[in-house]
């Protein structure tokens, strides 16, 4: 009896997966250049006006897991030895990366847009 062969199935590409907010928070603290662990959560409290506060431990299981997915990366930049530490290491946002955060930023804009549509999130106006 012959048998015969079954093709391969189709790779799909892994639909977008979401971010979570500190993943998604330290991808914009990236985007302007790289940093090390301390400025990335001093940045985050910076432009959330102290609203997100991230503590050491979630940044770097964050940090991990955008390693892992190729979001980060380490730099090959240092600033001058004069204003660096040695012990610090500096992360890259990936193109990838930038991606990732372009496309929850678009998915986040739908799901307010969604949102005032449905008379949520809209100031409400005195009369």
């Amino acid at each position: 009896m012959i048998k015969k062969k079954t093709p391969a199935p189709k790779e799909r590409p892994e639909p977008q997966a979401q971010l979570n907010q500190p993943a998604l928070q330290v991808l914009l603290a990236l985007a302007d250049g790289d940093k090390h662990g301390w400025a990335i959560l001093k940045d985050i409290e910076r432009f959330t006006n102290g609203r997100i506060a991230l503590s050491a431990g979630t940044l770097y299981g964050v940090v991990k897991r955008l390693f892992a997915l190729g979001l980060i990366e380490d730099s090959s930049e240092r600033p001058p030895i004069h204003w660096d530490d040695e012990r610090r290491r500096y992360y890259h946002l990936t193109d990838t990366g930038r991606s990732a955060a372009t496309a929850e930023i678009s998915r986040l804009e739908s799901l307010v847009t969604t949102a005032r549509s449905r008379k949520l999130g809209t100031p409400q106006v005195d009369q």
